[in-house]
């Protein structure tokens, strides 16, 4: 029998050695919460600030994966890493890729089922292919750069590099045809993992905390800026001074919603119900969108009884007058409506509600 060559057997015994040493060293990296990770220079300040976010408590690996996950593209992710700390060119800091946000959000599903089932049955969870290949839009509006800002936050690269042709005249098409059924508003659109505030503890039956000093929003509230790939906190972003005409419109003091407007947004004239703005005035003015929008779903079934009795003060149920809440075809805008609207010669006195014997 022949003896294989020093060379070879030399070979061999490193290769088993640099196999064995990945899982090794992801088995020594996990056990201490990612403190070793931390040891790179560009970990060190996504470390810090999930030491003190919400998800303190939750280990690396719960939501970046861990050494015994099947995902290839996992390993191979690390294993690329590892090459460039060789050649000594890693990144000053950590960028969160198109690639990695699919596999974050299975993660975010595990904890959050209840908000995953409704953002998914609602309309963020718009698909590239529902944006970006919709005949009804594209013969009218140009596709451009902006239209990433909101659909495809996390898009590596411009509006030429996702679809063609950009023209008015079509048919278009996804260049890779993989992002067809992908979100383009994905979890981390609005929400930044590691922002600092104090994990969510459950809900006791009668909470110590007056009414003012109870949470509104949890700390994760955030706007991805695509520009620089980082979030804005939700509570430095600001709430627009809309007006109508001249006048200047009442706003909610509801800090949600300044992220709304980021997409939601008005043309530079700041004027109300222009560009994609919804900002509410008429019977409506003052009020906030999550007053009536379901934060994660949109629904506003319920919107109407939120708020005011069944009857309005003309003595008509509120969900049956002619406006967008009954049907999408009504002139009334649900946002816009105001008294007028429906009593041109002038708003009839509030009828006196009768007294019970």
């Amino acid at each position: 029998m022949k003896r294989p060559k020093r060379s070879t057997l030399f070979l061999g015994v490193a290769v088993v050695a640099a196999l064995l040493a990945i899982p090794g060293g992801s088995f020594f990296y996990e056990s201490n919460a990612g403190e070793s990770c931390a040891r790179c220079h560009e970990i060190r300040p996504t470390f810090d600030l999930w030491r003190a976010s919400t998800h303190r408590e939750t280990n690396c690996k719960a939501c970046h994966g861990g050494t015994l996950t099947l995902d290839m593209d996992f390993h191979l992710g690390n294993i690329r890493r590892l090459v460039k700390h060789w050649k000594d060119d890693a990144p000053e800091q950590i960028r969160i890729k198109s690639a990695d946000v699919d596999r974050l959000m299975k993660q975010c599903r595990e904890c959050h089922r209840q908000e995953f089932a409704n953002w998914e049955a609602g309309p963020h969870s718009i698909t590239y292919a529902e944006i970006f290949l919709n005949k009804d839009h594209n013969t009218k509006r140009r596709l451009m750069d902006d239209c990433l800002r909101c659909h495809g936050m996390f898009f590596e690269g411009g509006i030429r590099d996702l679809v063609e042709p950009t023209d008015l005249k079509g048919p278009w098409r996804l260049k890779d045809p993989s992002l067809a059924n992908k979100p383009t508003i994905p979890c981390l659109a609005c929400h930044a993992m590691h922002r600092e505030g104090m994990p969510l503890k459950k809900a006791r039956q009668k909470p110590d905390n007056p009414g003012p000093r109870q949470e509104i929003f949890r700390p994760s509230l955030a706007l991805l800026d695509r520009r620089q790939m980082e979030h804005m906190p939700n509570a430095r972003l600001p709430i627009p001074a809309m007006r109508e005409g001249e006048r200047l419109v009442k706003m909610s003091p509801d800090q949600r919603q300044a992220l709304c407007y980021q997409c939601h947004s008005p043309l530079a004239g700041f004027q109300v119900g222009y560009g994609d703005d919804r900002t509410p005035i008429g019977v409506h003015e003052g009020i906030s969108c999550l007053a009536c929008h379901d934060k994660h779903r949109q629904t506003t079934r319920a919107s109407c009884a939120n708020c005011h009795p069944r009857l309005s003060n003309c003595g008509l149920d509120v969900e049956k007058m002619d406006t967008t809440f009954l049907s999408t075809k009504s002139k009334h805008n649900i946002h816009w409506v105001k008294c007028i609207d429906c009593h041109p010669k002038g708003v009839p006195p509030r009828k006196k509600p009768v007294q019970a014997d």
